[in-house]
Formats: C-alpha cells, structure tokens, sequence
C-alpha cells in the first residue's frame, strides 16, 4: 500500500486515482477547484465517465479516497505524486506547461521527505528533467526524491476498464528505487499479465506521442481513402475491412468518418509537430494528418451545406454532439464545428445527445436541444448523425423519414446501409460509400443516345 497524492480531478487524475485507490492504496486527489472539489465530495463525478460513479463511492465509503484543495498538506502526506494537470496547445501549437511547472515548484517547497514525482499528463520530451530542476531549486534541504513518467493510454468512455486492463503500463525513470517503487504500485495489473514496459524519462514522455499521432494518422489516413472511393466507386467500409485482415495493420481505427477530436489527438499532434520542428526533425507525417483531419471535417461541412441546396431558412437536425460514444466530452468534437458554421449560412439546429447536451449548451448557442431523435427529425430538412451513439443505430427510420420536411440523411459514421436508406426515398450521404453512389447513377434512366438519320 502507498500515500499517492493525485494532483489534478480531469479524466486523467480522476480515474487514475480511483482506480489506485481501489487497488488499496491511500489516495488524495487535490485540485484548487473549490466548487469541483465539493461535488466530488459529495459523491458527485464533474463529467461522465462510464462506471466510475460506482467506483468512486465505493472507494470513498471504504476510506481509500478522499478529495482536497490543500495541495500542500496533500504533498507532505505521501510517498508518490502523481501531477495530472492540463497542458492545453497554446497558439503556436505547443503544449503549455506551466500547470506542470507550478506543480513542480509547490512539491519543491513541500518536500518534507523522499518522493517520487510522477508524471502522468501528456508532456513534451525534456519535461521531465525541467520538473526535476525545478523541484531542486524550490526544495528547502537536500531532501531526496525521483522524478518519474507514467503516460496514460485510457479512452474516453471506457477509460476505468482501460485502466484495469491495459495493453501496456509504460513506467520512466532513472533510478532502480523509483522503478521499484512504481512497479510495485501496478504490480496488480501485472498479476493480471498487463505488459510493463519499463524504459527512461525521455523514452516514457516521447511513446506517448508516438502512439497517439500514429492513431492520429490512421484516421486520417482511411478518411483519405474515402474521399478516394467516392470517386472511383469502391467502398471504404470492405476496403477498411479487408485491411483490418492484415495483422500488420490491424482493424483498429480504420472508420471512416468527420475525423478525429476529443482532448488528447488534436493537441498531441500539434505539441510533436511542435517539438520535432524545436529538435531540427520535420514530422511531415504528423503534419499530413492534421492536415487530412482539417480537410475532412470541413469536406463534412460543406456536404451538409450541399444537401441542404441553400442553408438559410432551413432546419438541421444533429444526433450526437460529444466527440465520441459513452462521454459527455465535447472538445474538438465536429459538432461543435459543424453546427456554428450551419447557423452562419442561416440555418436552425436543433439536436440531441444522450449524455453530451449539458457540456454541449455551454459552447453553442441558439441551439434547441429535444429529448430524443425523433424530435430531432421533426420538420428538419437535414438529418446529420455525427456520433456513433448506440441508440442511433437502430432508429425506425421509416418514423424518421415520416417526420422530416425534407428527407435529406448525412451518416457521417456510416452506421446506415446506403441501399436501404434510398428504398426509403432518403437522400443519403456517407462517407467513403462509392460504390453506392456508383449504383445510383447506374439505375437513373439514360437519355437515349442520339442517331445519324441513314441515306
């Protein structure tokens, strides 16, 4: 059992934290947020995070878990900290630090005895040597104290079950006691056959990145693909899957759609972009797919504002606003993009999320929220499925078709058979469904071919 110190309630700090807790350690979450740290000890979560409420009430009724403003006390207490601040891009696309920074120079000033430092939000190569500088600048004896990187690999939506089966736990460091300490920390997961990669500071912050741009790429990589079936009359969702079959590549972010959002893709492509350029190193594939991403969402946009004919005066109706399934997280979501740029051309939007609406109404404006999909429909002229919410994947579309003013379908997750949906007399639009655009044109009449009169 350890005193870990979690620094920072985000989803990172949050789960993170819970999740130790209920391995049995003893846990103190600190964030300065005085009003997020009253809900959290009231039992009440500040996002939705699929199974974590349970987990969190029972954690703090077995008193493994408790919440704090007082990050200095909370420093004192324990043996390891783990800092999980945000490091949002600034505008040049760098990751910004200074969070990370202010946690560095508060454990200095609170370091009563040894202590790992551990660091767990998504930081650029080199961080971690400046957190130990600043630790010994700010420390008032020669106390001793390690200083560690524990990148985290959870997804939204089902981060806790990430946490409790993970495909790696990746531990840096640069002494034998630190990684001792820490390999003992997840020796739980590793009870359970989770690989420990265990590796340098610099080696730990920069697999991070490594692996979300690659992850980045992919998507954006098969969105190209799908603009490319549009064209010649292929299919991306067979192209994608034959693809899949190959286990050098593997099945994984292989669906084609409006591209990739959420808090961890867009600003981690941006800070390696950032710090390769900074190393003399040119990310161009990196740089590719930010590129593709910015293309593929505005291509989605654009598709809407084409089915629509003329935008003003119409009604769109949006399913899903988060960024993904199973969260309420809406940063760089492309509802959030497609819905402002909607309503500059003049339309109305109205729109539905299962879970997402609160964080939603907190970013847009003028927007009707219903109570679910079928009023959604009601009168609209454009339906646009932008999250994979399971509940939308077996809507009675002919209820739908029924309700729309006009029956224009944009899928961008393709979660509908194009077929189908014109035996429905939709107008249907996915992404990357060529070979259906192919067989429409196929069975629209021809006009007869004109003939030379003879003699």
């Amino acid at each position: 059992m350890q005193r870990i110190c979690m620094v920072g309630t985000g989803y990172v700090g949050l789960v993170t934290g819970t999740c130790l807790a209920d391995f049995g350690n003893q846990v103190i979450c600190v964030d300065l947020d005085e009003e997020k740290v009253a809900l959290l000890r009231g039992g009440r979560l500040p996002f939705y995070e699929f199974s974590l409420q349970e987990l969190v009430e029972r954690n703090m009724r077995q008193g493994r878990l408790s919440f704090t403003t007082d990050i200095a006390g909370a420093i004192r207490r324990s043996r390891v900290i783990f800092s999980a601040v945000g490091t949002p891009s600034d505008r040049a696309g760098r990751a910004d630090l200074r969070q990370v920074f202010e946690v560095a120079r508060t454990v200095g000033e609170n370091l009563n005895d040894y202590k790992v430092v551990v660091q767990k939000s998504t930081v650029p190569v080199g961080t971690g040597a400046k957190v130990k500088a600043l630790i010994e600048k700010h420390r008032r004896k020669k106390t001793p104290f390690d200083v560690a990187s524990n990148p985290e690999f959870l997804r939204e939506g089902s981060a806790v079950e990430d946490f409790m089966r993970p495909n790696r736990v990746v531990i840096g460091t640069w002494t034998q006691k630190a990684e001792d300490i820490l390999s003992e920390i997840y020796r739980p997961l590793y009870l359970n056959e989770a690989p420990l990669v265990k590796t340098s500071v610099e080696t730990a912050e920069l697999i991070k990145y490594a692996s979300n741009a690659f992850l980045a790429a992919k998507i954006s990589y098969i969105n190209e693909m799908a603009l490319l079936c549009e064209k010649v009359g292929a299919d991306v969702k067979v192209v994608a899957r034959a693809m899949g079959l190959d286990h050098r590549i593997g099945p994984k972010f292989l669906h084609a759609g409006a591209g990739y959002g959420g808090s961890c893709f867009p600003k981690d492509t941006l800070a390696l972009m950032s710090f390769a350029r900074e190393a003399g190193i040119p990310a161009t594939i990196v740089e590719a797919a930010i590129r593709a991403n910015r293309h593929q969402r505005q291509e989605m946009i654009r598709r809407a504002e084409a089915m629509l004919k003329e935008p003003r005066g119409k009604v769109v109706g949006v399913l899903g606003l988060s960024f993904k399934p199973q969260t309420d997280d809406v940063r760089e979501a492309f509802p959030l993009l497609l819905i402002p740029a909607l309503q500059r051309r003049g339309a109305r939007v109205r729109a539905f999320d299962p879970i997402a609406m609160p964080s939603a109404a907190r970013k847009l404006r003028q927007v009707e929220f219903c109570k679910d999909a079928y009023e959604v429909a009601h009168g609209a002229d454009l339906l646009v499925i932008a999250t994979e919410w399971n509940e939308f994947r077996m809507l009675d579309m002919r209820k739908i078709h029924g309700l729309m003013r006009t029956p224009n379908l944009l899928d961008c997750r393709n979660i509908y058979d194009p077929d189908e949906m014109e035996k429905l007399t939709f107008t249907y639009a996915g992404v990357g469904r060529g070979v259906h655009l192919l067989r429409a044109a196929q069975r629209r009449p021809r006009k007869p071919a004109a003939t030379r009169a003879e003699g």
